[in-house]
């Protein structure tokens, strides 16, 4: 993988970050302040596509550098960084729905349900911080 590829993947993988870290005092409310706040819902709406969005690029930035296809999808590439030896699979396997959820808030294919969207952020801030762990352990160190 290049240096410019590998800053790519960093960039991305520091943007996951930030987001989780903005997303965490969203995660500690209940479920009637959330619901009652429009600014704190479409707050954690954004930054849960974005934390999605960001690995899903990350996801096929390893993949076509480790010389395979680019992704059918945004589930896809989870698995197929599990497949790669990235991802424990079981991470690979619960982290693969947030694409369903960002498909979800984007498109709008349905009422977006509060609830689930918070159970959601809550279940990201606890599987994104092992992804990035993962992804780091993969990258070659800078030269």
């Amino acid at each position: 993988m290049s240096a410019v590829e590998r800053g790519v993947v960093r960039r991305k993988l520091e943007r996951i970050r930030e987001n989780l870290r903005l997303l965490e005092p969203l995660a500690r409310l209940d479920a009637a302040a959330y619901a009652a706040d429009v600014y704190r819902r479409k707050a954690a709406e954004k930054l849960l596509q974005e934390v999605v969005e960001a690995a899903a690029d990350v996801n096929a930035h390893l993949l076509v550098e480790s010389g395979r296809a680019a992704p059918d999808d945004l589930y896809s590439s989870f698995l197929g960084l599990a497949e790669l030896g990235v991802l424990d699979p079981e991470l690979a396997r619960r982290l693969a729905p947030s694409a369903g959820l960002r498909n979800r808030l984007i498109h709008e294919y349905e009422q977006i349900d509060d609830g689930v969207v918070l159970a959601s952020l809550r279940q990201a801030l606890d599987l994104y911080p092992r992804f990035i762990v993962a992804v780091l352990a993969f990258l070659p160190r800078d030269e």
